[in-house]
């Protein structure tokens, strides 16, 4: 039985690399989901191929009690489908027993978001009269002026940035491309990264094309992105949780709190549905009900009648 879910893994992993064209983190989280089920299986002496949908919903069960969230058991479950729509399409089973199976409740998530002078703060407590203050100035107004995720920041080559017509060249999920629009202050400060500081470099083989690069002439790791912004946030007072994805939320939320189009922003952010891209149209709800309690007359009004 073993033998049997180590070979359908290997298939779903040669699945998941190129017919779904999954990048690196993803593929390694789905196989990571499906081996703890795997592994449960395997102590209940279940086959991969003789699941029913009460195999699953005791899985999902297991993994509450084992103090797992709600939203980290609709990723596993998430996941479950993939792998027995591999299992279906390939013929090895004739019916999806995920299909029974419904997903854990999911409270309301609405991600935290920088205000503008919290953004600003961050800004200027950058030593810009460093070479690595100058790249971190960059950094920021990239994050911030593009919406992109971490590793597309990452991996975001110096040849995908058009000067001349504001756009960037963003490779996303499942290499995906998009072309993203960039302003004016963002690609200021990246040009002066790139004429003053990254021209200077000593850029290590197979690097040259990098945007953001290290000491070394490497390209910047997710790890030290993170650090960048954390130590950022630290100097700045900034109290809350603060990681390089929040610049991503930040930028959606106000483009919509400004009124921005709901699909231009899905096209910026690389959405592949408009329903992932509507959450900050919850934000946005939000910020216009404070407006409604701070700034309407009614609302300071101590007698209603």
């Amino acid at each position: 039985m073993e033998q049997e879910w180590k070979y359908f893994l290997q298939q779903f992993e040669m699945y998941l690399r190129l017919e779904r064209s999954l990048a690196e983190n993803s593929t390694i989280a789905y196989l990571t989901d499906i081996t703890k089920f795997t592994q449960f299986l395997l102590h209940k002496h279940i086959s991969l191929l003789a699941v029913e949908p009460v195999h699953i919903r005791a899985f999902l069960v297991a993994l509450h009690s084992g103090g797992m969230k709600a939203t980290s058991q609709s990723r596993v479950l998430s996941a479950l489908r993939v792998f027995y729509k591999f299992l279906l399409l390939d013929n090895h089973i004739t019916e999806d027993p995920t299909g029974l199976v419904e997903s854990p409740q999911l409270g309301r998530y609405l991600p935290s978001v920088l205000s503008v002078p919290q953004i600003v703060s961050m800004i200027k407590v950058i030593d810009h009269s460093t070479p690595t203050g100058m790249r971190n100035r960059a950094i920021v107004e990239t994050l911030y002026g593009t919406g992109m995720r971490v590793s597309e920041l990452t991996d975001l080559k110096a040849s995908h940035v058009y000067f001349e017509e504001g756009f960037v060249r963003v490779i996303g999920k499942g290499n995906k491309e998009r072309l993203v629009p960039i302003g004016a202050i963002a690609l200021k400060y990246i040009k002066l990264y790139v004429e003053e500081v990254r021209v200077h470099m000593d850029i290590s083989s197979g690097y040259s094309d990098y945007l953001f690069l290290n000491r070394r002439g490497k390209n910047l790791t997710r790890v030290m992105i993170f650090l960048i912004v954390q130590e950022l946030a630290k100097k700045a007072k900034i109290n809350m949780e603060v990681g390089p994805h929040i610049f991503r939320h930040s930028f959606a939320t106000h483009l919509v709190e400004g009124g921005a189009d709901l699909r231009a922003v899905q096209e910026m952010l690389g959405h592949s549905s408009i329903t992932t891209t509507e959450m900050y149209t919850h934000l946005d709800r939000n910020y216009l009900k404070q407006i409604i309690q701070d700034y309407h007359p009614r609302n300071h009004i101590n007698n209603h009648n």
